[in-house]
């Protein structure tokens, strides 16, 4: 397998457990579940940032829009 097909095929697998954690914290419906979810949700973007699968601002990003999300849950 070409190293471009290995890494193309690792991107989407880590993509894909990205989104997925991200759609986890989103869907949580108490602030308890939706700090557990967004620690793995960081540290996978985290992980994927470093890796360069996405750029590290989208990552920054994706972390505030989310802990942002969570103080509202908390609030509510």
């Amino acid at each position: 397998m070409r190293t471009s097909a290995k890494r193309a095929a690792r991107n989407r697998q880590v993509r894909s457990r990205l989104r997925t954690a991200i759609k986890k914290v989103r869907q949580a419906d108490s602030p308890e579940i939706a700090t557990a979810a967004l620690r793995e949700a960081s540290s996978l973007l985290d992980r994927a940032a470093a890796k360069n699968v996405i750029h590290a601002n989208k990552a920054a990003r994706a972390k505030s829009r989310l802990a942002a999300l969570i103080s509202e849950i908390a609030a509510a």
